[in-house]
């Protein structure tokens, strides 16, 4: 049986997660499996890639799904043409019967932007932060991540993963037009992790928390001595990585 991809983007702050949840149809996930369910006729499962929480944006994730046969490039209209209007299916790739769009993945990029000037047009896509902050220092902070990989402190409690150990790719901060935004990119990530670490460097950035006090709080391994005190609607998934062409 034939096993396809599928590519999607969202906007995340109208869900309750990426994740299918018991007792709500507000997932992303729902949502995709309703349309192809509508369209197909069938009962189609998807398994999820990365996952994301409630509030959170996506720009690229993945679902993959097995199909009895080959699937019609013109149904891919029809889907978008289901589901609601800020979800929408961007490809749907046949691949190895053996991929998996989660444990195959190699790399998971994300940006979490922040404006601080007064914008209506950014107020559903970036935290408003009209705080005086030190960009120099929250990237000096960017680079002391890149040193560790227990992120413990960074990750939300109520978590079932196995180990907390991470690896990043890269951290950094940009400056972008009328935004800011922090750019993570690591084999994975816990349970508010990216969260965790922009409020926290935000806490550097306005001279709160020194570089010493964030090597503390990492050694510490307590989500306690963390701040995760920023929105979901900063908060975007820009790139999932495979090792083969999608």
């Amino acid at each position: 049986m034939p096993r396809y991809f599928l590519e999607v983007a969202y906007k995340g702050i109208n869900y309750s997660g990426f994740q299918i949840q018991q007792n709500t149809e507000s997932t992303i996930q729902y949502h995709v499996e309703k349309a192809l369910n509508t369209l197909l006729k069938i009962q189609v499962n998807l398994t999820g890639s990365s996952r994301t929480d409630a509030g959170v944006h996506a720009l690229q994730n993945f679902f993959h799904f097995d199909f009895h046969t080959v699937f019609d490039t013109t149904w891919l209209y029809k889907l978008n043409a289901i589901l609601p209007h800020d979800i929408v299916i961007k490809n749907i790739t046949e691949v190895a019967i053996e991929a998996h769009c989660r444990f195959d993945a190699l790399s998971r990029t994300y940006h979490y932007y922040i404006y601080q000037k007064k914008n209506p047009f950014l107020e559903d896509s970036a935290y408003y932060f009209p705080y005086t902050i030190n960009l120099e220092l929250m990237n000096e902070a960017a680079a002391v991540l890149m040193e560790y990989t227990d992120f413990t402190s960074f990750s939300k409690r109520n978590t079932q993963v196995k180990t907390f150990n991470v690896t990043l790719i890269e951290s950094k901060w940009v400056r972008e037009k009328d935004c800011i935004y922090y750019k993570v990119k690591g084999n994975r990530f816990l349970r508010g992790m990216v969260r965790g670490l922009t409020a926290t460097m935000l806490q550097i950035g306005r001279e709160k928390i020194d570089i010493n006090g964030l090597h503390h709080i990492i050694q510490a391994k307590d989500c306690t001595k963390a701040s995760f005190a920023v929105p979901a609607h900063g908060l975007f998934l820009t790139e999932v990585k495979f090792p083969f062409a999608i």
